[in-house]
This record gives structure tokens, C-alpha cells and sequence, in this order.
């Protein structure tokens, strides 16, 4: 086995090697899915064919037999070649990643500090990584011939099925593939086999994906063209775009005519979105205007699907591949640009086991290939705008509406001054009746769903606890369930009070189910569809209440940040937002920018057509300045607030950061390993000039110490420059791998975290 930093180079005299066989011995090194920062040498039998780097094989692991990428090769050995183990089976004929990518993904493996192998095969879809062939089903395209023409002419007689094949055809602009026909009967398949061996069909190569088939109805604003001209004018190497653009402003329209340029010069585009929520709006928009390939790939496929659209655009058959974060690892044929929409999202930012974050993963993969890369928002993120601050970033700008209604105008209420009717005021209430009496929509939000997030007992007080967690149960009401939304625990509604034996419990607080009930009883006459994550389990769901709402079927919108971004509803002028307060006070230091963020994203759903919109923001804290700085659309001023907040408390992006974090079962052994692990750190720290720029906060219990059964806590590492930190972060990484200790709770090393709970 190997365990070399940063030497994943491949010979050049077996990088491109076949199945030649030089007359020495041949060492593979191969990344495995185990959690162990090493690749493992084996020997390829003189009988089998060589694997090239980014192929899989079969090989031995301790008792198992694993699947593994070789990501170099080589003619010796660390270790006695006598000891090492042979390759079981090579399992593919020709790479599935070449030799660029597999440096991409070690560049990704030794900048968060995790093990290569699990890095490689994070960029694998599952089918794969159980060494399942990389193959697609056989769709072939097929054209009629001139034969076939004239023999179309002389009618269906009784080949009727083979007849209506052969009009489609004809009546297509383009060749059909097979899965076309399905269509047509259920017995294609016989009727397609009979013509074809008349010669009245011929089988040809898929046609090259074609061009925007219509441009917008829209011409490009001046705004707009500016920008577009920016980003295709670098088409031909690598820069990093930062598009602020409010929202309304029409980045994917920016997006769209980007990737145009891009297809015309025969190379694909990696859309990134933050979830899955956000992928059909977007999809019908790109294929209404490309007649092109376009895959999809995010959680919410099968593994069959997932393996054909990651296969398809390894192949270079897709031209567009639209996809949640895991996406940035999709190898492309023909790499072309890349676009991250809503960069701020947290979301991006993978939050157990391999913790990337997929929008500083694109940069680097751009910056690799030769590529721009496009990050759009109306909020970015902190990081980002004090990167194109700095020049690092070049900043794009879509400062007004591509429609005529502009900008809505928020409105702070105060809710201390005025009567709540389950969680609505009465201005808000009002509005809804009258965009109901205009034939508008409307969109309650709170980002809480179920009934109710407290069950209180009115003789003591006390809350229903989850007994996993330190957190409250959620009524819901609908399953007649509490629910724990941090582990999943589920119990029934409580007879008496665990703490003083009281029979009186009553539900605290307003969620999603609870403002659809209440506004359904303020307007009854009313079409109400609520969007959150209880309503969109089922397969179809999402996009069935998506649709209602886009076609204006639904006169009221009720949901969580589900709804808060991305999605245009060209008919909704009123949002109301009933409570914002909870982040205004939150110990996280990122809080104020996701509050900005959350409530400048769901205000921006109204007004988006040539209505000026409305937003009713309930409060407690009306003065708040953060609050006043979202009401005027000000994010030069919050951004400049914020960032001299974090400056002043040594936050990023002023300082770089990470988080070694800790689990056990009982409730001071994740302290105490921490505790072992900040006493080595500061030796290490110690014993080197080049690592004194480090700083150790002592070890803390988690905001939630306890959470599906086990007490966490967390040890936080800073510094100002990223050089001497990840230095630190790879010895002590090691440092905590060798210790006994570290076998006996979960940790993990947390590179750039988003959040510090």
C-alpha cells in the first residue's frame, strides 16, 4: 500500500498502455472505498489484459473482495512485490475517468483532508461503484429510406403498425431513436424489425445535438447583454463570474444564451442547482429552448437513471446536465462551462461523511479544465462577494427587473402592536382576500413545517422533549404523530405530562399544516396548496403541486424555503412572511446572512410579472437593522454591516476555518477525545514555525450536545492564511488516525464548515 501526499502522477511510459505487457512486473495502485487515507498497490497477472488509470478492478481486501479504481501505475513498489496481492478482474476495457480528472479528484481528496478512495468513489454512481458494467440500453436512430418513401406511398394495406412507423419518420425533421416509437403501438419492436430488413429503415449514428431551437421571445435587456457578452467573450479559458442579480433580474436567461455559445462550439454544460425543488422549473425552460440532449441527475432518481445520465455525459452523448451538488463530480466529454445558480445555498454544501462544498469543488474543476465558471445570485454568499471585492472574482450585475413590475415593496410589521389569528395579522389576512378578489396568488411562508413545533403542558410548562435529542417534538397533525425533525423519532400524542403527570397538553407555535388549516378557514372559497417536505414524499408529488402552482390553479401558496427561491409564479403579488425573528438572534455567525438571504429570496417570488409586488413581513424587531437593510433591497449595505462583523470576530472569509468534530454514547467521551486531540494539536503546533499562525479554540459540547442518541462536540481550528492550516490539518489528521482513542467515538475533520453546531 502507498500513503505518499500529493503523488498521484501517472508514468508515462504505462499511462496510455493497452494491453501491451512490458516484461517486468506491473503495480497498480488502487483507490478502495474504505476510510483510510492510502491507495494499494497490486500486481496485474501477465494473463490478464493491463488496466489503465481510471478503470475498475476486482481486487482482494483483507477477507473481502472490493471494487477499486487504478489511479496510477507503476513499475515498483514501497512494499516486497512478493507480499502484494493480484488484480482479480479488470472490469472495464477503456477508462471511465481520465487522467486529468483523477488528479481533479486528488487535488479535491487532499484539500478536505479525506481519504482518496472515498473521494473517487463519490464520483461514481452506485451501480458502478458495485462493479455493474458502465452501459446504456440500446435506443438506436433510425431514418427512412428513399425505398421506404415509396413504399409509403402504396398505403398502410395490412401491415397497418408498419405503416404508421414509417409516416413518423417521414414527418420527423430529424432521425427518431427507437424509444420514440412506443408511441406508436405495442408492437413496434416487430413492425421496426420487418421494415428495417425490407430496407425501407436504416440505422444511423445519433445525430449531434443541435442548437438553441428559439431564442427567447424576449430580446436580451442591455443589462443582460453586457453581461452575456462578459462570460462568452472567456469561453476559451478558465475565469470565475460572480452574478449578483436582484431577483426577476433574469440570470437564467443569462444562463441560457451562455450555453447557446457553448453547444455551438460542440462542448457541454454542468448546471449546478442546490435542490432538487428547483430542477423542473429549470428543466422545462432549458428544453423548450435547446432541442439538445439534457440530463437530470439528483437524489430523487433511481440508481439506473443516475448511472445512465452520469454515463451519458461521460460519453459526450447529453449536451446539458442540470443537477444537485454530487453533480459537479460528473465527468464531461467535452467540458464547456460551468453555472451555479443560488451559489450562497447552503445546501452545496455536503454535510456528513465526505463534506465538499460543491461551489468552491467547481471552481477548482473549471479552473482545471480550462473553463469559466458562473456562481448567480441575488445574495451571494459572503465569501464570494468579498472575493470579487478583491478581484479574485470578476463581478457581474443585473440591478433592475427584467420585467416592468420591479422590486416589491416589503412592509415591516410590527406584531407586538397588533392581534395574531393562528399566526396571521390582520393586514396580511386582508391581502390575501384581496388578491383573491384581483384573480392573484398569494404565498404564505414559514419555514416550519407539521402543525404545530411545541406540545406544552399548561400545569407545569414543561415541553414534549425528544428522548434522542435535545430538542422539541413537532405535531403533526395529519399523521396524529410527534415528530422529532433532527432523528426521526415518532410517538403519539402524550395522555398525561412525563414531568408532573398533567392531563392538559395543548400545541405551541403556528408550522405549514397549521397555516393551511387557518387561512383555508379565513377563505374558504379558496384553491390552497401547501409545498413542503411532508407534502412531496410520493414520487411526481413535487412537480404536481409545482405545476398548480405555476398555472395559477392555486390561489394561495402556503411552504417552506422550498418555495423561497428559483421558481417564477408569473400571477403572485403578495407574500407574506410570518416568521422571520428566529434568526435574529441565533448563536450561529452566519445567521444574519441567511436571514438576509432567506427573506430577499422569498419576497422575490412576487411581483415578477407587470404587477409590482408586496411583501408583509411579520416581526417582533422591526428596528432591527438587518431587517431595515432587507425591507430597501439593500445588499451592498448589508454585505458591508456583515462583513465588518466578521472581521471584527476573526470569522470567515477574513479567516479560514475548520472543525474536528465528535460523537459517543456517553455523555463527556467525546470532550475527553477532544480534549486528547487539542493537547496533540498544540504540540504539533509547537514543534513547527511554519504552523504558529494556528489557533485552537478549547473543545465545546455542540449547540445540540445531544442528537439521535449520542452527545457531540466539536473543537474549532483558525487561521488567517489557508497555506499553514491545511499543513496543520494533514499532520494532525494523521496524528488522530493513529490514536487508540479515536476508535471509540465518531469524528470527523470538517474543512470550510458552514455552520458551527
Amino acid at each position: 500500500m502507498s500513503n505518499k501526499k500529493n503523488t498521484h502522477t501517472i508514468p508515462d511510459n504505462l499511462s496510455e498502455t493497452s494491453g501491451e505487457r512490458p516484461e517486468q512486473v506491473v503495480i497498480v495502485r488502487v483507490a478502495l472505498s474504505v476510510p483510510l487515507r492510502k491507495i494499494f498497490d497490486y500486481t496485474v497477472p501477465t494473463t490478464m489484459g493491463l488496466p489503465r488509470p481510471g478503470c475498475r478492478v476486482r481486487v482482494g481486501f483483507g477477507s473481502r473482495t472490493l471494487t477499486g479504481l487504478v489511479v496510477e501505475a507503476s513499475n515498483s513498489s514501497l512494499l516486497d512485490i512478493k507480499k502484494l496481492k493480484a488484480v482479480k478482474e479488470v472490469l472495464d476495457n477503456e477508462p471511465l475517468l481520465d487522467s486529468k480528472f483523477i488528479q481533479f479528484l486528488c487535488w479535491v481528496a487532499d484539500y478536505y483532508i479525506h481519504p482518496l478512495g472515498e473521494v473517487v468513489f463519490a464520483a461514481l454512481p452506485k451501480l458502478l461503484r458495485e462493479g455493474k458494467p458502465a452501459k446504456l440500453p440500446d435506443n438506436p436512430y433510425w431514418a427512412i429510406t428513399a425505398l421506404g418513401e415509396q413504399s409509403l406511398k402504396q398505403g398502410p394495406g395490412r401491415a397497418v403498425v408498419q405503416y404508421r412507423l414509417l409516416k413518423m419518420l417521414s414527418e420527423a425533421e430529424k432521425p427518431l431513436a427507437s424509444g420514440q416509437f412506443k408511441t406508436v403501438s405495442n408492437s413496434w419492436k416487430k413492425a421496426l424489425e420487418a421494415i428495417a430488413g425490407k430496407g425501407l429503415v436504416e440505422r444511423i449514428e445519433p445525430p449531434a445535438a443541435e442548437q438553441a431551437s428559439s431564442q427567447s421571445a424576449l430580446s436580451a435587456t442591455p443589462d443582460q447583454q453586457l453581461v452575456i457578452n462578459s462570460i462568452t467573450d472567456s469561453l476559451d479559458g478558465f475565469k470565475c463570474f460572480l452574478l449578483h442579480g436582484i431577483t426577476g433580474s433574469g440570470k437564467t436567461e443569462v444562463y441560457l444564451r451562455c450555453i447557446a455559445d457553448v453547444l455551438m462550439n460542440n462542448q457541454q454544460a454542468l448546471v449546478l442547482v442546490p435542490e432538487i425543488s428547483l430542477t423542473p422549473q429549470l428543466v422545462n425552460r432549458f428544453r423548450q429552448r435547446f432541442d439538445a440532449v439534457i440530463d437530470v441527475l439528483h437524489s430523487g432518481m433511481n440508481d439506473t437513471q443516475r448511472m445512465q445520465a452520469w454515463e451519458r455525459a461521460r460519453r459526450g452523448d447529453s449536451a446539458i446536465l442540470i443537477g444537485t451538488r454530487s453533480a459537479v463530480f460528473v465527468p464531461l466529454a467535452r467540458p464547456g462551462i460551468i453555472i451555479l445558480d443560488e451559489e450562497h445555498d447552503s445546501s452545496f454544501k455536503q454535510q456528513d461523511g465526505f463534506r465538499y462544498h460543491a461551489r468552491d469543488v467547481a471552481i477548482k474543476r473549471a479552473s482545471m479544465q480550462g473553463i469559466p465558471v458562473v456562481m448567480g445570485s441575488a445574495t451571494p454568499s459572503l465569501e464570494s462577494w468579498h472575493n470579487a471585492k478583491q478581484g479574485r472574482f470578476e463581478l457581474l450585475t443585473l440591478e433592475q427587473r427584467a420585467t416592468a413590475g420591479g422590486l416589491p415593496d416589503i412592509h415591516l410589521l410590527d406584531v407586538e402592536k397588533q392581534p395574531l389569528e393562528g399566526g396571521i395579522s390582520i393586514p396580511l389576512r386582508e391581502g390575501v382576500r384581496q388578491c383573491l378578489k384581483q384573480g392573484e396568488q398569494s404565498l404564505l411562508f414559514i419555514n416550519r413545517r407539521g402543525f404545530a413545533p411545541a406540545v406544552c403542558c399548561t400545569s407545569c410548562n414543561a415541553l414534549a422533549q425528544c428522548t434522542r435529542c435535545d430538542a422539541r417534538m413537532t405535531w403533526h397533525r395529519k399523521e396524529g404523530r410527534l415528530l422529532c425533525h433532527h432523528c426521526g423519532k415518532s410517538s403519539r400524542w402524550p395522555e398525561h405530562c412525563p414531568d408532573c403527570g398533567g392531563s392538559e397538553m395543548v400545541t405551541l407555535g403556528q408550522g405549514t399544516e397549521n397555516i393551511h388549516q387557518t387561512i383555508q378557514k379565513m377563505v374558504p372559497e379558496a384553491s390552497i396548496e401547501r409545498i413542503d417536505r411532508d407534502t412531496t414524499r410520493r414520487k411526481g408529488e413535487l412537480e404536481q403541486r409545482l405545476q398548480r402552482a405555476h398555472s395559477g390553479e392555486a390561489d394561495v401558496l402556503v411552504g417552506t424555503q422550498m418555495l423561497s427561491k428559483g421558481h417564477d409564479f408569473p400571477n403572485l403579488s403578495l407574500v407574506g412572511i410570518l416568521d422571520s425573528d428566529q434568526l435574529l438572534f441565533s448563536s450561529d455567525f452566519r445567521a444574519s446572512e441567511r436571514l438576509f438571504q432567506l427573506i430577499t429570496q422569498v419576497a422575490g417570488r412576487a411581483g415578477r410579472a407587470d404587477k409590482r409586488g408586496m411583501v408583509l413581513l411579520q416581526t417582533r424587531f422591526p428596528d432591527s437593522p438587518w431587517l431595515q437593510t432587507i425591507a430597501q433591497h439593500d445588499y451592498k449595505a448589508f454585505a458591508e454591516m456583515a462583513l465588518a462583523e466578521r472581521k471584527s470576530a476573526d470569522y470567515p472569509p477574513y479567516t479560514h476555518i475548520a472543525l474536528l468534530r465528535a460523537e459517543a454514547i456517553e455523555q463527556q467521551q467525546a470532550l475527553k477525545f477532544l480534549a486528547g486531540m487539542h493537547r496533540k494539536a498544540k504540540s504539533l503546533i509547537a514543534s513547527s514555525t511554519a504552523m504558529q499562525s494556528v489557533n485552537l479554540s478549547e473543545p465545546v459540547p455542540s449547540v445540540m450536545e445531544k442528537r439521535a442518541g449520542r452527545y457531540r462536540a466539536q473543537l474549532l481550528v483558525q487561521a488567517v492564511n489557508r497555506k499553514p492550516l491545511h499543513e496543520f490539518l494533514y499532520q494532525w489528521r494523521g496524528v488522530i488516525e493513529s490514536d487508540r482513542s479515536a476508535r471509540r467515538v465518531r469524528w470527523s475533520l470538517d474543512v470550510d464548515p458552514v455552520d458551527l453546531y
